[in-house]
């Protein structure tokens, strides 16, 4: 497709397609503002960088438990279904938050409601990136990844910011838990509105060999398994964000408020890339494209663990967010085209595993290492490590490098491994 063809707005002229990404919009806004309040709350209570990082320990448990099993499911089971049910208990959760907030519950209660979401996550995901293919054709799945990108990362721009300022209206963390419930429940009326229909595959008996499956397609698609890596590690190191709380009390003294802009930063960065994404063509070196944004990535967190300027933080962070939303879009579009639809609930669950355990395991990661060596230095070696395994992936996967563009024919690649040759990659 030429860039006088290209459409912007290809995806969103599907109504299923814009109630998915109304719905995942607003239960996202719910979910950022639950994460400032939850960083917030502890930190003010305990004053502990592990604090912080335990709150990634107790939802990456279920994460890595759960993650296959859901996927599986996913794949056997109505997805919206399996994402309406998932959505019900992270309003409960949410509920009870906001109870455990309003009478200063015992923080073992807290780390297990975290644990609950953590396990309502590991269902939820691999379900709801599944539907995202059911809204569009084929042809929309880059623009659709672009818009779907865009839609989160502007949640997580209001998100922190209107979490911060409800913190430093009240006082407290409690309405933002009611508020994240009230946004899930929203979340569940608008799937219930969609009409798209799940298509229907021959149920094979469950086994280990169906449950791999999905590993051993990542394993097998190289160019998959090596985007997935480097997000993984760019996460798992480049974990500034968990420490914002340090930094916003601590050493830029900004206060609640400041938090929130911090938290706002990177999603402000991801947007404006996001939007700049849909109104242009696909890229035509995606490969060299996402290594020099994961670098540039690690760059912009040095940056931001050295900086004592608030200004300066903020940009580092807006960058940082850019950068990693090229990333985002990237992996998102080579999972879609490239995953056959039967698959799609075990290899998401394969990302999820990958990207979302990274995630709370490199919260873990920065508040041990915050706790052990100072905010500062577990930050820029962070970066540092970022930048390291930008190099590495480079080097041992050259398909990455030769990546091209991405756009709509990549689609009949998706079958070009069957679910039984993925499973048998397992049992080489």
């Amino acid at each position: 497709m030429s860039s006088a063809q290209h459409d912007p707005y290809l995806a969103l002229r599907y109504r299923d397609f814009r109630l998915l990404v109304a719905g995942r919009f607003i239960v996202t806004l719910g979910e950022q503002m639950l994460n400032v309040a939850i960083g917030w709350e502890l930190y003010v209570r305990t004053n502990s960088a592990l604090a912080l990082g335990f709150v990634g320990l107790a939802q990456i448990a279920p994460i890595m438990l759960f993650s296959l099993p859901a996927g599986q499911v996913a794949d056997r089971i109505n997805r919206k279904r399996i994402v309406i049910t998932s959505q019900t208990i992270m309003t409960i959760a949410a509920s009870f938050l906001a109870l455990l907030s309003a009478l200063h519950g015992a923080l073992p209660l807290v780390y297990a409601t975290l644990a609950l979401l953590g396990t309502a996550y590991a269902f939820n995901d691999p379900a709801s990136s599944s539907l995202l293919p059911q809204t569009v054709p084929a042809e929309a799945f880059p623009n659709a990844a672009t818009w779907s990108s865009s839609s989160w990362q502007f949640a997580a721009v209001l998100g922190p910011a209107l979490g911060g300022f409800i913190i430093a209206l009240t006082g407290h963390a409690t309405a933002v838990y009611v508020l994240d419930a009230i946004a899930c429940a929203i979340y569940i009326v608008l799937l219930l509105l969609m009409r798209s229909k799940q298509m229907e595959y021959a149920k094979e008996a469950s086994s280990l060999r169906s449950l791999a499956a999905g590993v051993g397609f990542v394993w097998r698609t190289k160019i998959i398994l090596a985007t997935i890596t480097l997000d993984l590690f760019a996460v798992l190191l480049g974990g500034a964000v968990t420490l914002l709380p340090i930094y916003a009390i601590s050493i830029l003294h900004v206060g609640a408020v400041g938090l929130g802009w911090l938290r706002a930063a990177p999603s402000i960065g991801a947007v404006i890339m996001a939007l700049s994404q849909a109104h242009l063509p696909p890229f035509k070196k995606a490969g060299w494209t996402l290594l020099l944004a994961v670098a540039g990535f690690g760059v912009a967190t040095i940056v931001f663990g050295l900086s004592r300027s608030f200004l300066l933080s903020l940009l580092a962070l807006v960058a940082l967010g850019a950068l990693d939303n090229i990333s985002v879009i990237v992996r998102s579009t080579l999972l879609l085209l490239r995953t056959p639809d039967e698959m799609r609930g075990r290899i998401s669950a394969v990302n999820s595993i990958f990207v979302g355990a990274s995630n709370e395991l490199g919260g873990f990661e920065s508040g041990l290492a915050a706790a052990l060596f100072g905010p500062v230095i577990a930050v820029v070696g962070g970066g540092i490590g970022t930048i390291l395994v930008v190099i590495a992936v480079a080097l041992i996967w050259p398909e990455v490098r030769r990546l091209g563009r991405l756009d709509g024919k990549d689609a009949q690649l998706a079958g070009e491994i069957s679910e039984a040759e993925a499973a048998n990659v397992i049992s080489r």
